[in-house]
């Protein structure tokens, strides 16, 4: 038995089938406890509780809801409520970082002084904070009455009114759908090694992807219309509110913007540091070849920069989509504060907040996995140290 666990590798078995037992005596006892405690206060436990009608309303929604609609549908539209919010604030986000990045890195020394004050001015403030003022701002903007016109966009202290399509929801999505591959499909047209073409001669076929998706999402469109109306809806002054349009609500614009704002700065230190990693010796190459200052730029620092960037912003990401569960301080209705909801009517507090970790631990796995993917695809191949 002793010559046995002289082995390294048999002991470190023993370690991990040991730590293991560890936590699961840990896990068992607490799930015990647990039901004993739920128990001697008459609490039901288990998952039952999601066919039930929840009996309560949501402010936002992009699914259809009523009281009547159960439990689990609720968390569905939370999880649909956080992941659109989410997406809208990592690419808002995404663009005022890369701007200020590139602000940051740029050889005008204006430029340069006003991304380090954004940074240093943002970064350092709570988000939460953030959430509240700009929450206090859009909601002390003048009346539906007095609202501002901002161009096509229309302020007021109900919320941000834009014109709409008079088209289906379902019909809304594919065309975006349509329109995303419209966009993804030239750009992989142009970069795959899988068509014997060469890349410089698929200009014709990356056009004719790129119209021919667009032209499908325009179809789309047009026949999702609402028979009998216009393809745009404008808001319009009616009585003492705006009717028409798209209305954003107040708890959702303060949220997308602090969330950009506030992600922004942490995005524009790391495609910071992307560029920086980025030699010198590269840059000077592409000089030296007759490269342009923008040919420099798209193919020779950005390529090299996105991969010291991707690792570091995917963390940035998922840090962003964890965020949002900031919206119960100003009453959005995002996934936590449905959870929230039903732990305080149906007291199913266990149940609840498992059923929020698995559905934030799917969210930020799958951005996590998505990452690596592209982080394997754009990595340089072969060892790059040099002894």
């Amino acid at each position: 038995m002793i010559r046995i666990l002289r082995h390294q590798k048999v002991r470190n078995i023993l370690l991990q089938a040991l730590f293991v037992a560890v936590v699961l005596v840990v896990v068992v006892g607490g799930w015990r406890n647990a039901q004993q405690a739920l128990s001697s206060q008459n609490v039901v436990s288990g998952f039952g509780f999601l066919q039930k009608s929840t009996g309560w309303d949501v402010n936002f929604s992009l699914l259809p809801a009523s009281p009547n609609d159960p439990y689990w549908w609720f968390f569905v539209i939370g999880i649909v409520n956080t992941l659109f919010l989410g997406t809208l604030g990592l690419v808002l986000a995404t663009l005022i970082g890369g701007l200020v990045g590139i602000a940051r890195t740029s050889s005008n020394e204006l430029l340069q002084l006003l991304g380090r004050l954004y940074v240093d001015f943002f970064r350092n403030i709570p988000l939460i904070l953030q959430v509240f003022f700009w929450y206090a701002l859009v909601t002390n903007l003048p009346s539906p009455r007095n609202a501002i016109d901002f161009g096509p966009l229309v302020l007021s202290n109900r919320g941000v009114y834009m014109p709409a399509l008079n088209v289906g929801g379902w019909h809304v999505f594919a065309a975006a759908v349509a329109a995303l591959a419209a966009l993804a499909l030239p750009l992989w047209l142009r970069t795959t090694r899988r068509l014997a073409t060469p890349p410089e001669q698929r200009g014709a076929l990356v056009w004719r992807v790129l119209a021919g998706g667009l032209l499908l999402a325009a179809a789309i469109l047009l026949l999702g219309r609402t028979p009998g109306s216009p393809l745009i809806d404008a808001p319009l002054l009616q009585g003492l509110n705006l009717r028409g349009g798209l209305r954003v609500s107040p708890e959702f614009s303060a949220l997308l913007v602090a969330i950009g704002i506030y992600g922004g700065a942490y995005i524009g230190e790391i495609v910071r540091g992307g560029f920086k990693a980025v030699g010198k010796g590269q840059t000077e190459a592409a000089h030296s070849l007759g490269l342009s200052p923008w040919q420099t730029f798209s193919r020779i620092r950005l390529p090299l920069a996105l991969r010291a960037m991707l690792p570091i912003l995917a963390n940035q990401y998922i840090w962003l989509i964890k965020a949002t569960t900031l919206g119960i301080a100003v009453g959005f209705t995002d996934f936590f504060m449905i959870v929230a909801v039903t732990i305080n009517q149906s007291g199913q507090t266990l149940e609840a907040i498992g059923i929020l970790m698995a559905g934030f631990l799917a969210i930020n796995l799958s951005i996590a996995a998505i990452f690596n993917r592209i982080n394997r695809a754009i990595a340089l191949k072969g060892n790059q140290l040099r002894s």
